[in-house]
């Protein structure tokens, strides 16, 4: 392993500050900056740089995972191709998005078309990147964007590894079918994972809030793939006496050995996340999430792959409050995955 000094601040404009190539390092990040079916607040294609920068102020040692640095970590370039899709696609998109679809407009339709054509062609980027660095024997972690991005990563995933489950932390369900007449919307990821991704056995979904009635109705028509866990729920557990712990160990009980993180930070209370684009009051702690973390990492299941999306900088650049919980949350998505692969 490459000298390195944990106790420095380490170099700019590397992951953690770690002096690693892409190439000699065990754990790959993949950038993916796209937002372009964003529905209300933007600024998530802008997240991969943002946290990169952050996450130089992370501490290496980690009380709980112990020193994931020692693994090596790299980011790959984050690529200024799939960031000028985006800024195509979401100029497209933006009537589109204005009149909530594009209804009977023959020429929102074609617009609408055009979003959905970029957005598959953003996922098979993701897919062929996420693909191939699986079969280099990476442990690969894609960092949106929009939530959009995670269905290419789960593609390549369940490819390689069918029967494989999603832990899906989020505030929302995305269990639309469309939203805002777009099909591959960062509210539809979920829906296209059951509808398409027959090697996903199972999603367990934790920390939702806000659905609509079809989701509601997606969620009760399929228990055994589906299971979800309302955030009212937890809390009225909590407050009924439980333990978090045991909540946790009952939601990684649902999920099947080999395990897919994907993680929109909106999942968090807001508190945490003022900037994402879709803030929900209620939502999970920290500490609740790197506890439901360190259950799954502990029960014997293998996380093979995670994300973490919806990250949204200060617009203002006066706070970087956002990017700096998302690379600390990105930390402990890496250490918790690393521990749970040792064996």
């Amino acid at each position: 392993m490459r000298r390195i000094d944990p106790n420095g601040t380490g170099l700019a404009g590397h992951m953690y500050g770690l002096p690693f190539t892409p190439e000699e390092s065990r754990v790959l990040l993949v950038p993916v900056p796209w937002e372009a079916t964003a529905s209300y607040g933007e600024g998530a294609s802008r997240a991969p740089a943002a946290i990169l920068a952050a996450s130089r102020q992370v501490e290496l040692l980690d009380r709980q995972t112990g020193r994931p640095y020692q693994a090596a970590i790299a980011m790959l370039p984050i690529p200024e191709e799939v960031l000028a899709w985006s800024e195509a696609a979401r100029r497209v998109a933006a009537p589109v998005i204005q009149a909530g679809g594009p209804g009977d407009d023959a020429g929102l339709k074609r617009a609408a078309a055009a979003v959905d054509a970029a957005c598959e062609r953003m996922n098979g980027w993701v897919h062929e990147e996420v693909a191939r660095r699986v079969e280099e024997g990476k442990l690969v972690g894609v960092v949106g964007g929009d939530h959009s991005v995670s269905y290419g990563a789960i593609r390549a995933l369940a490819e390689a590894h069918p029967g494989i489950g999603v832990l899906h932390l989020d505030a929302h369900a995305d269990l639309r079918d469309a939203y805002q007449g777009l099909a591959w919307s960062h509210a539809s990821v979920m829906y296209n994972v059951l509808r398409d991704l027959g090697g996903v056995a199972r999603i367990v979904q934790v920390g939702v809030r806000d659905y609509c009635d079809a989701e509601g109705a997606c969620i009760e028509q399929d228990p055994f793939r589906l299971r979800t866990y309302f955030d009212p729920d937890l809390r009225a557990e909590i407050h009924e006496g439980e333990g978090w712990a045991s909540i946790a160990g009952r939601i990684v009980a649902d999920l099947p050995w080999e395990v897919y993180l994907s993680f929109d930070i909106d999942g968090l209370d807001p508190s945490l996340c003022p900037n994402t684009g879709t803030p929900v009051p209620g939502g999970l702690s920290f500490a609740e999430i790197t506890t439901l973390l360190r259950v799954l990492s502990q029960s014997g299941r293998r996380i093979l792959g995670f994300d973490l999306t919806e990250v949204a900088p200060d617009a203002s650049g006066r706070s970087e409050w956002d990017a700096n919980v998302g690379a600390r949350l990105l930390y402990k998505q890496i250490g918790f995955a690393l521990l749970s692969q040792r064996g």
